[in-house]
């Protein structure tokens, strides 16, 4: 298994839950509007890194 590719994936879910948690404190307006920001940005960041390590990472067969 790759680690490039194991590690992308673990970014991507981490994104998706900072995305959620943002969308989430922003409907219920029950945060501090900075806070979400950021948060947003970082999981956006995460996102789109993990997505691009992904779909950039080629399969090497190591087994010899």
């Amino acid at each position: 298994m790759n680690l490039k590719r194991t590690f992308g994936a673990i970014l991507t879910v981490l994104g998706i839950i900072g995305l959620i948690y943002t969308g989430i404190g922003i409907i219920q307006h029950g945060g501090n509007y900075t806070t979400l920001i950021v948060v947003g940005i970082i999981a956006i960041l995460f996102f789109f890194s993990g997505i691009g390590l992904v779909k950039t990472t080629t399969d090497t067969d190591q087994t010899k």
